[in-house]
């Protein structure tokens, strides 16, 4: 099964904490513990209601290491598997109490990250058989960033930038702020450039028209980043950047949906970035069924 790395499992049980205190607050599941027998033990089926992309499948194990570890988890599927409405992903047995009490926070992380993951494969689906790359955005819910992003890698996405400390990216209003009406974007490349020195950071530059991109190029920045340019624009800069500077690749932005994202990338752009995969990505349904023939 796809693991989480340390830094992913921390956010994990960072917002596993917050969920499961804000669900029981000082006096737990009310419901559970007056209906339900203490020692009574059973099995649930976590299940697909839909067909999809799996991704957060590791918060099973980490719910039962947070809140009960007398949990059994036996895995079906893995993480980046493709699921059928139906069908199960995992079996999960304990006292009924814990089961029915963690229901609801597992099934929320559940649902959002394969919501993600299965939102993301669509947009590499549409673009299979072309150069392009489907990338994540910083548009990520505050606290989920890490886990995200890791939902959009499982959908066959990669990830841009994590955050503002690994990667430059000089947008308008950063040349807009300064206030200085002789600093160019050239200027702010060779600025990011000698403060980056040695490090290998990668340096990025947001370009809106056609014109900005031709004193771009010649500086041959890691990456261009084309602002809701128009299919017919993309392709000039496509055929400007492969004239003045191969090495450079070039990254659509704005506008991108599932139904423009095909023509997009056939314009020869090396990547395209999507902030849907991460804002807007409707929850997979996936609901836990009582198994009562393995109580």
């Amino acid at each position: 099964m796809n693991g989480f790395t340390p830094d992913e499992a921390e956010s994990a049980r960072q917002l596993l904490r917050l969920a499961l205190a804000e669900d029981l607050g000082t006096i737990g599941d009310r419901t559970s513990s007056t209906l339900i027998p203490a020692d009574q033990h059973g099995s649930v089926a976590v299940v697909s209601r839909a067909a999809g992309v799996l991704a957060g499948l590791p918060i099973i194990t980490l719910i039962a290491a947070e809140f009960d570890s007398s949990f059994i988890v036996d895995y079906l599927l893995a993480d980046g598997a493709l699921v059928q409405s139906g069908q199960s992903v995992a079996i999960l047995t304990g006292t009924m109490r814990s089961l029915l009490t963690a229901e609801r926070t597992l099934l929320n992380f559940l649902q959002h990250l394969s919501g993600v993951a299965t939102l993301t494969h669509r947009y590499v689906a549409e673009i299979r058989g072309t150069a392009a790359t489907i990338l994540d955005t910083r548009k990520t819910t505050p606290g989920w960033r890490r886990l995200e992003k890791y939902a959009v890698r499982m959908g066959g996405g990669t990830n841009h930038r994590f955050g503002l400390y690994d990667g430059y990216l000089i947008k308008d209003n950063h040349l807009a702020a300064l206030g200085d009406p002789s600093m160019t974007v050239v200027q702010a490349i060779e600025r990011a450039r000698a403060a980056r020195g040695e490090e290998l950071i990668p340096i990025e530059v947001e370009v809106d028209t056609l014109e900005q991109l031709q004193q771009v190029l010649p500086l041959q920045p890691e990456i261009v980043l084309l602002d809701n340019m128009s299919l017919t624009e993309l392709t000039r800069a496509v055929a400007l950047r492969n004239q003045l500077a191969p090495g450079t690749k070039l990254e659509a932005s704005g506008g991108v949906t599932l139904a423009t994202v095909a023509a997009i990338a056939r314009t020869g752009v090396d990547r395209i970035s999507v902030g849907a995969l991460t804002h807007s990505a409707p929850a997979l349904d996936i609901g836990l069924d009582y198994q009562p023939r393995l109580r």
